[in-house]
């Protein structure tokens, strides 16, 4: 068996084994001051701008920021949690990713419980409530949120008004897929309409949650366990079918950003999209020759009086276990988060509204907006921000989001394959892929001991 491997295999083998031993029993090296993690590009610039002050007035304890692409970011903090290697003192965290820290037993998550020190403060009082939800496990806060990503609905305006459309006559979904309907047209004679209304699509995941979100639905109950199959899903699932696929298709494949999606924008292939106040921002920057063409409006609800908004995204500052400088890093947490300035910083070049509600008079977000044909934006996006569903953090949750996604492509699927067009029709097929969803993810959450420990109550 030896012989099957050269001397040099061998070689190698050893070195890395001896060199593994060594690291082993160095010392760690003292870390000079604290290091704040960030995956966003933006967020490290508005870090930064802190750490510029804050280290001129803690020369022996400077921040230093850095950007790491999110793969890595997650990969090396939960190493780091469970194996004992060094990670930063601060870390942000992405909401699709913060199930996965909550995974293990309750005393071996690698954050800061923050609620004492927060209700210390009377901080949790300051906060947009629902906000806090996807960082509260068993009724313990571990993270500051970063943002409240209420959701919208931009328009091209400059199209709905050449055709005489009042969008104040659309209160639900099906007002707007009716009153918007004339602006499907086929320009240039192939047999397809040139212009959809909506940005959904059948693996437009992120989009199917915030629409579940917005009826009441979702992948993830309170208590931890998976809700799939729930009746509000399946409904729900069953009109977005038809609203995306069969004879009838009224939507179009559209990224909520990136340079594909500000394309077809531009290009008016979609009337109509499912805007949080990130993407409303990001679309000012990246398409700023389409000032005066957009607008933006609450979400159509799914039944008169119903909910107006959703919530996409979100992002957490959280502080680690192995930090020899808590106290420190809090501050500085608060620092960036909390403070006016740095809110002001973050809407005005990003589009993000603050979840401080000290912050929300800030007279920025009263300013008209030229590029949303003089909208208040900010003040449009606050209004909403009180009545974005609450969000439960799960370590299945990409599991979930997953096996959801695989079952609306197949309904999808069946509705193009039968020609359907009545949502009724498709809810059996719904319930019966949902369930099948459903049971699959349980099946595999019931093989986690300590997520049966971690169960919400």
């Amino acid at each position: 068996m030896l012989r099957l491997f050269s001397p040099g295999v061998w070689i190698v083998v050893l070195l890395a084994v001896v060199s593994s031993i060594l690291v082993c029993l160095l010392p760690e090296a003292p870390r000079d001051g604290m290091q704040y993690w960030t995956w966003v590009r933006e967020h490290a610039a508005v870090a930064s701008s802190v750490a510029v002050k804050w280290n001129a007035t803690h020369p022996n304890l400077p921040v230093r920021v850095s950007t790491l692409n999110p793969t890595a970011l997650n990969t090396r903090l939960l190493s780091g949690f469970y194996s004992g290697t060094p990670v930063a003192d601060l870390v942000e965290i992405e909401r699709s990713s913060i199930g996965q820290v909550f995974a293990g037993p309750s005393d071996d998550i690698g954050l800061v419980d923050l609620t004492d020190l927060m209700d210390r403060e009377h901080l949790r009082e300051k906060i947009n409530a629902p906000s806090l939800s996807p960082w509260t496990f068993r009724g313990r806060v571990y993270g500051l949120p970063h943002d409240v990503h209420p959701v919208m609905l931009g328009y091209r305006a400059d199209l709905v008004e050449a055709a005489g459309i009042d969008v104040t006559k659309i209160e639900t979904w099906d007002d707007y897929f009716r009153v918007m309907r004339p602006l499907m047209v086929d320009r240039d004679g192939d047999g397809r309409p040139d212009s959809y209304l909506l940005n959904l699509a059948p693996t437009s995941l992120g989009i199917h949650e915030v629409l579940l979100l917005q009826a009441g639905g979702g992948l993830i109950a309170p208590d931890g366990s998976p809700t799939l199959n729930s009746e509000i899903n399946i409904r729900i699932v069953a009109q977005m079918a038809v609203w995306c696929a069969g004879p009838n298709r009224m939507t179009a494949e559209i990224n909520v950003a990136g340079p594909s999606a500000m394309r077809l924008a531009a290009e008016g292939y979609a009337v109509g999209f499912i805007w949080p106040d990130w993407a409303a921002g990001a679309t000012r920057t990246a398409l700023p020759n389409m000032a005066g063409k957009f607008k933006l409006m609450p979400l159509p609800a799914f039944t008169r009086g119903g909910r107006r908004t959703s919530v996409f995204g979100g992002t957490m500052l959280g502080l680690t276990k192995v930090s020899p400088h808590r106290e420190a890093a809090w501050d500085f947490a608060k620092k960036v988060y909390l403070a006016p300035e740095t809110a002001e910083r973050l809407y005005r070049t990003f589009g993000i509204v603050s979840p401080i509600k000290s912050n929300w008079s800030l007279p920025c977000y009263d300013e008209p907006d030229p590029y949303y044909c003089g909208q208040h934006v900010g003040r449009l996006y606050l209004n909403l921000a009180a009545d974005v569903p609450l969000r439960v953090p799960s370590p299945y949750y990409l599991q979930a989001g997953d096996a959801f996604n695989a079952a609306m492509v197949t309904v999808c699927r069946a509705v193009d394959d039968q020609g359907l067009t009545d949502p009724a029709a498709v809810e059996p097929i719904a319930r019966r892929v949902l369930d099948t969803a459903q049971a699959n993810v349980q099946r595999l959450m019931s093989n986690n001991l300590f997520l049966k420990e971690n169960r919400h109550p």
